[in-house]
């Protein structure tokens, strides 16, 4: 595959033209095309010996749009095609203070959760940085033209495990949040993990300010090895320290994520050990009823137990909510992606709203 100038800072692609012939201005010129969603071909203001050459040494353009699924709720499912022909899939949702984008870091997943669609085929590779920001810029120019920023908040949420991609994910964040791209607060950004103690404690330490989400599902290593097999590698209490230095170093309150999970890990039980786990750390957790996915046979917990749990917890003083869950009936809520081709006989699920 050709280098993709997507990934480029502005003074990366001035190297690579000047040797050309070409100003250095016109580095700005390919960086500000690239991220208003542009090809070579439709920067207008290069001339076409530039275009030329940018075309038969670089990509520009390195995800593309192949389809859409509309909800009901007005969330978006985009299903991208990459340059070597391999589909992933994005996630927005709308929101009061902006437009959500969630991201795909890998083609499918290593980590095998029980509830999740995305881990179904094993990991296929990993996505570059361009693929990711591709992306973001797809979106921008299908649903804001390119002109104006469509997405405001980005949360790498999709198929794959972020840490499990470090160094991709890493210049992804470095670049999407750069002043000379599309300069997406940190405040704005949040990076899901299954909880990998080593590298959130590298990120920790990478001096940047991203919010933190850890998938936690269970309070007990017995149960969250059940349904997570990365837990025999990491035991919570690895997982809990490191996601505590997270906070220590940078002051960002840490997201738990907690899969509501009918007759397994939804018992009051449950929710005093998550509390007693959680006590005295800065931090939310948010329930989540869990999304039916096809050929799994786990069921969202009862509406009454997701109540009593959630009590529980604020409670005991733990900041907690249950999420809102956007998008089911086209397979695009939590732990459904897996690279869809049609859309016939999605399920529409029932939605808990958060009040």
């Amino acid at each position: 595959m050709k280098p993709c100038l997507l990934e480029y800072s502005e003074r990366q692609i001035s190297d690579i033209i000047v040797p050309w012939g070409q100003p250095s201005f016109r580095g700005r010129q390919i960086l500000e095309g690239l991220f208003s969603g542009k090809d070579f071909d439709g920067m207008s203001n290069l001339p076409a010996a530039l275009k030329q050459r940018l075309n038969a040494e670089y990509t520009g353009a390195p995800v593309g749009i192949e389809r859409k699924f509309e909800s009901k709720d007005g969330t978006v499912k985009y299903l991208f095609k990459l340059a070597d022909g391999e589909l992933i899939e994005g996630v927005l949702m709308s929101y009061k203070y902006g437009k959500t984008l969630c991201i795909s870091t890998q083609i499918s997943c290593r980590m095998g959760c029980a509830f999740c669609a995305s881990g179904a085929d094993g990991l296929k590779r990993n996505l570059t940085a361009s693929e990711m920001l591709g992306q973001v810029v797809s979106v921008n120019r299908d649903d804001g033209g390119g002109a104006e920023r469509a997405v405001t908040n980005v949360v790498l949420m999709g198929s794959g495990e972020p840490l499990d991609n470090y160094d991709n994910v890493s210049k992804f964040l470095e670049r999407i949040s750069s002043p000379d791209t599309i300069n997406i607060s940190e405040r704005n950004i949040s990076v899901s993990t299954a909880g990998i103690p080593d590298k959130i404690i590298s990120f920790a330490d990478d001096g940047r300010r991203f919010n933190l989400t850890v998938s936690l599902h269970a309070p007990t290593d017995k149960k969250r090895s059940e349904i997570m097999p990365v837990n025999k590698a990491f035991g919570i209490d690895k997982v809990i320290a490191a996601a505590r230095y997270y906070f220590d170093k940078t002051g960002r309150r840490v997201i738990f994520e907690y899969s509501m999970i009918d007759g397994f890990n939804d018992f009051e039980d449950d929710a005093a050990a998550l509390a007693s786990l959680l006590r005295a750390m800065p931090c939310h957790v948010n329930l989540i009823r869990l999304n039916a996915v096809a050929g799994k046979s786990l069921s969202p917990s009862r509406p009454e137990a997701v109540k009593a749990f959630l009590s529980i917890l604020q409670n005991a003083g733990i900041s907690s909510t249950l999420r809102r869950i956007l998008g089911s009936d086209i397979e695009g809520a939590c732990g459904q992606l897996r690279r869809r081709y049609k859309a016939e006989n999605l399920k529409t699920e029932e939605r808990e709203y958060e009040k």
